[in-house]
């Protein structure tokens, strides 16, 4: 799977809607760049904030 996801991408697959996921990447300063997201800068600064983790964000944490 890609590193880089649209912020569509990002939110279907961590079930957020996708202002939340602007609006964490805003609060956490995750860039947001041609669109896209990187999605284990955005899962770990989700972990880093203190916000539990959906099952999908918990095993994009497992892939090295």
């Amino acid at each position: 799977m890609a590193n880089h996801l649209t912020i569509d991408e990002l939110s279907s697959l961590l079930g957020l809607k996708e202002r939340d996921v602007v609006r964490i990447c805003q609060k956490e300063a995750v860039p947001i760049y041609q669109g896209r997201v990187d999605k284990m800068l955005f899962v770990r600064s989700l972990e880093a904030g203190g916000y539990d983790l959906s099952e999908p964000a918990q095993g994009m944490l497992a892939v090295p």
